[in-house]
């Protein structure tokens, strides 16, 4: 019964997306700070192990979330947006990785620890996000013309 509650709730509510996608920022945001500090092997995969339990979630909340908060009629605009921006911070992350780990010499560590800044920004942009507020204004969004 506790189960088709919890799944019940997570389907009709709007927040899912957003703590899905809160919650797999903090899993990134520990992969990097453990692989930072990691002195073994076993503690490598323990970081490497969070990270895989966060990298097909992250994707799939954050596109969840885009499509809440799109307007019916700008479903393509807004899922262009989305793969447009995906694909910048696919270069922007390891572009700056190895940039920090260049200008320290091969430090991989502070590279990694910069990485976890990311998503320490990425969540803090995600806090204030409204998702009721948001989807309403989708919703309510004037229709685009008809295209000939």
């Amino acid at each position: 019964m506790l189960a088709f509650r919890t799944v019940t709730y997570c389907t009709e509510n709007e927040e899912t997306p957003k703590l899905a996608l809160g919650l797999t920022l903090l899993g990134w945001i520990a992969t990097c700070v453990i692989a930072a500090l990691s002195t073994t092997k076993g503690m490598f995969w323990y970081a490497a192990a969070i990270a895989g339990l966060c990298m097909g979630s992250s994707q799939s909340a954050g596109r969840a979330m885009a499509g809440m908060l799109a307007p019916p009629a700008q479903l393509a605009e807004f899922f262009g947006l989305w793969t447009f921006a995906v694909r910048v911070a696919s270069i922007v992350g390891p572009l700056t990785y190895g940039v920090i780990t260049w200008a320290t010499g091969g430090n991989q560590r502070l590279a990694i620890m910069s990485t976890a800044l990311l998503f320490v920004l990425g969540l803090s942009l995600l806090a204030p996000v409204n998702m009721r507020r948001g989807r309403e204004a989708a919703l309510t969004a004037p229709s685009a013309p008809a295209q000939l």
